[in-house]
């Protein structure tokens, strides 16, 4: 699609630095798909969180580190 768009000059050089892209369009297309891919992700975080109820937990976590019986099978 082609369309018109004013983008700051500094936003722009940023955006082809970070993209090391070789064109204006590709570090634009490159930096909408990255947001879009990051969207993306955080929604499916947003689903996933708390639906695992099985992984073990911060305090599950501690308790297995003080724990003296692990320390030998994890040298």
């Amino acid at each position: 699609m082609k369309t018109t768009v004013d983008i700051p000059e500094k936003l722009l050089r940023e955006a082809i630095k970070h993209t090391g892209a070789k064109t204006k369009r590709h570090a634009i297309v490159t930096a909408i798909e990255e947001f879009n891919r990051r969207r993306r992700l955080e929604k499916l975080a947003e689903r996933l969180h708390g639906s695992c109820p099985d992984f073990m937990t911060q305090e599950d976590l501690r308790r297995m580190r003080e724990d003296h019986k692990w320390e030998s099978a994890a040298q």
